[in-house]
Formats: C-alpha cells, structure tokens, sequence
C-alpha cells in the first residue's frame, strides 16, 4: 500500500486540500482528529497519561469508556516544559502511527509531520506540502480563530518555517488564492498513479 502525506504549516490550507482530496474518492487520516479520538477512548492511552500527568489527567470514571479526557490538566503539563510536551508527544504519536498503519487508509493529514518524527514512524512513498503566502495564512488564522494579529503571528513563529517543511517534501500545493487547486492536486494524484 502506497503512503502519502500532506502537511503544510497553520492557515496554509491543508484541511480545505483534503476535503478536495475527498471529492475525488482519496479518504485522508486526520491527525489531529485521530490524537482526540484516541486520547478519549484508548485505555492504553488513558493508562499511560494518567501515569505521566497523574490522575488529574482524566475526570470521572476510571473506565475509558465513560472518562473525559481534563483537556486544562493536559494543557498546563504539556505548557510547563519542552520535556513534558515531548513526553506527551512519546505517548500518543506511536498510537496515531499505529492507528493509521490500520486504518487501511493511503493518504494523511498531520500539519507536524516533520517536526513530530512523524514521517520517521510511517515510510511515505510522498509527502506534499502546502503552502501560502504568510500574510494570506496570518489573515486566514485570525477569521478562522477570531483573535489578533499578534496570537496568530505567535502560532506561526511556534511552527517550523514553511521553506524548511517544504525542502523536506516532494510535491507542493500552493494555496495563495490565485492558482487554481484543483489542476494541482490533479497532476500530483496522476504522478503518483505512475
């Protein structure tokens, strides 16, 4: 089975490419959707958080099932230190890996691909970046998220620059408002098929 991610830095457009990406039949695996999906209803998960933030890191039952995941307490271990994110990180993106490994899907969406050691869990046969100009992705981050100026060039400087996640994949998409999608993603699914 033929692997393949797209990635690009936040406000690039990713998530509007996949939904693309699905009206022509090609079903993309969700990162972030399936890390949500996962730290809620694993209990290997929920064992293994619960061990490393404490028991604070999930509210109610002790079964999976009926728990919720204390998004706050979860937060504040991963804001402390670069090594609780990174032990967090250690947890959850080996069961994403896993998860999309099984989930009979080709295509992925992870907008850290590179960043997380993502790309070094799953062999990608391709990874294609999308891109934007960086004053379409800040004005773009500000109506998606309603904030200012200022928090959504905090996000972007909290993210690899996009020439480097760039240099490191083998097709782009550029998503400036100008050239057209849809003929983009049509040569790189026709590359691909060859």
């Amino acid at each position: 089975m033929r692997h393949v991610a797209i990635t690009g830095g936040i406000g690039s457009g990713k998530s509007f490419v996949c939904r693309l990406l699905e009206e022509h039949g090609i079903s993309v695996y969700d990162c972030d959707a399936a890390a949500k999906r996962l730290m809620r209803t694993s209990p290997e998960l929920r064992r293994q958080l619960t061990e490393l933030i404490g028991p604070e890191a999930y509210e109610g039952t002790k079964d999976a099932e009926y728990s919720k995941l204390n998004k706050a307490a979860v937060a504040r271990f991963l804001l402390a230190s670069a090594e609780n994110a990174q032990a967090i990180n250690d947890i959850v993106h080996p069961a994403v890996a896993n998860d999309f490994l099984q989930s009979g899907k080709e295509w992925l969406e992870s907008a850290i691909l590179f960043q997380s050691g993502f790309d070094r869990r799953v062999h990608f046969d391709a990874v294609v970046c999308v891109t934007a100009p960086e004053e379409i992705r800040i004005r773009r981050i500000m109506a998606r998220d309603d904030i200012s100026r200022e928090r959504a060039e905090q996000w972007l400087e909290g993210q690899w620059p996009q020439e480097e996640v760039l240099s490191r994949s083998d097709y782009e998409i550029v998503n400036d408002g100008l050239q057209p999608l849809l003929p983009q993603i049509e040569r790189i699914i026709e590359k691909l098929k060859n």
